[in-house]
């Protein structure tokens, strides 16, 4: 008996951390979802990340089935092909390893183009996405949409893990004079749903009228975040090297904007540390954990960033640990960082607003979604609590609207 239940509890281990979820492409070319293609001209919308869940490449397992149908073009997003290029970096067309065209989506188009999409009957779309509002894929995502539905191009998406889980919804929603390419969709800037899911709503709310195929992937739940999946994290873009990198990007990535604080670029952590030479970091450690924001502690970090805007200068602040993904809200996290720094330094955080450009403070609202926190870091002295409460209401309503389009 002590045999089987050892042999027991090892498969049991085994399958907790190996293999728990298998991709949408996965399951599309295992089951025969891609029947349906015979005799097609596909183009694939994807990049570095699409990869099967044992890291074939998404491009080389159409490839190897041209006998049924025909890979006539690609489109890549921001970052490109091979994820090489920096964030805003414009990109030009280039050509897979397998001599594909590849049409660049954020260079000279933003939308494929009518001519790009003469000799196409389908659009596979697998890209792995972070579960932030202000992350350009599912802006991309929704453009092919909308391009494809004008010319009855049917759409497939290959269904991805949100990284940050299916539960998490947290943070403001978007006002529609705010709609950009980092947010051209109503929905909170955490959303908590996959790319396949985020295609449903896009469709259904927006009404874009495109003929839409979601291929689900087995085994993801939405407790899961992107470490619970037993699958390999390919970095989506430079600065997301981690699968956990996304919960980060979510708690510091606005507060990046203002230009006043370092987050984390310089050192490798990317999103997970703010600091500056005149913070001092004890007293930001103690002042944040006094809030006591649910699963997180504020450890007190000193550094110095090796390249960027404080590059070799000696910087102090917080390491931001997380020790309950479960409770942790990163929206709550970057709005307290926001006003706590405000109250501590107050020279310094005045500084910063004044000597923000037109263009910044446009990032700023357009990151956000609205007006009314760029307004509240000049006029109010007491920030936090009135940006993290903001929009409660219109959150829970998007609850609602959300359940429609769950696949899980």
């Amino acid at each position: 008996m002590r045999f089987w239940s050892w042999l027991f509890a090892c498969v049991t281990i085994s399958s907790l951390l190996w293999g728990k979820v298998d991709l949408g492409v996965d399951c599309f070319f295992r089951e025969g979802g891609d029947s349906f293609l015979q005799g097609k001209r596909v183009a694939l919308l994807m990049n570095h990340t699409s990869y099967d869940s044992s890291l074939k490449s998404t491009e080389e397992l159409f490839l190897e089935h041209a006998n049924k149908y025909k890979l006539v073009a690609l489109f890549a997003p921001e970052h490109g092909l091979h994820g090489l290029f920096h964030a805003e970096e414009a990109i030009v067309d280039s050509k897979s390893k397998h001599n594909i065209h590849c049409y660049s989506l954020f260079g000279k188009h933003r939308r494929p183009t009518e001519a790009m999409l003469k000799d196409v009957d389908v659009i596979v779309c697998d890209l792995q996405d972070i579960g932030v509002r202000s992350y350009t894929y599912v802006s991309t995502l929704f453009y092919v949409m909308e391009e494809a539905a004008k010319l009855g191009i049917e759409v497939v998406v290959l269904d991805r893990p949100n990284p940050l889980g299916g539960l998490l919804v947290d943070g403001p929603m978007l006002e529609e004079a705010w709609r950009s390419f980092i947010g051209y969709v109503n929905v909170p800037y955490c959303h908590g749903l996959t790319i396949g899911e985020l295609a449903r709503f896009f469709n259904g709310e927006y009404r874009i009228g495109c003929k839409l195929r979601v291929v689900k992937m087995r085994g993801w739940e939405r407790k899961m975040t992107f470490e619970d999946t037993g699958l390999s994290w390919i970095p989506t873009s430079p600065n997301i090297p981690e699968p956990d990198t996304p919960l980060f990007y979510a708690s510091t990535g606005i507060l990046g904007v203002l230009n006043f604080v370092n987050i984390g670029g310089g050192i490798n952590l990317p999103y997970k540390i703010v600091g500056a030479p005149w913070v001092n970091a004890d007293e930001l450690a103690d002042k944040l954990n006094k809030q006591k924001l649910p699963g997180v502690v504020f450890v007190p970090f000193h550094y110095r960033p090796y390249y960027g805007a404080m590059k070799g200068k000696d910087c102090h602040g917080v390491q931001i640990v997380v020790r309950d993904k479960t409770a942790y809200r990163p929206l709550m996290v970057q709005y307290m960082m926001i006003g706590v720094l405000k109250s501590l330094y107050p020279h310094e955080f005045k500084q910063a607003v004044r000597s923000l450009k037109n263009v910044e403070k446009e990032l700023f609202c357009k990151a956000n979604g609205n007006r009314f926190m760029l307004d509240q870091l000049s006029q109010e002295t007491y920030i936090s609590w009135s940006l993290i409460g903001y929009q409660e209401g219109l959150r829970q309503k998007y609850l609602n609207v959300r359940s429609k389009y769950l696949l899980y």
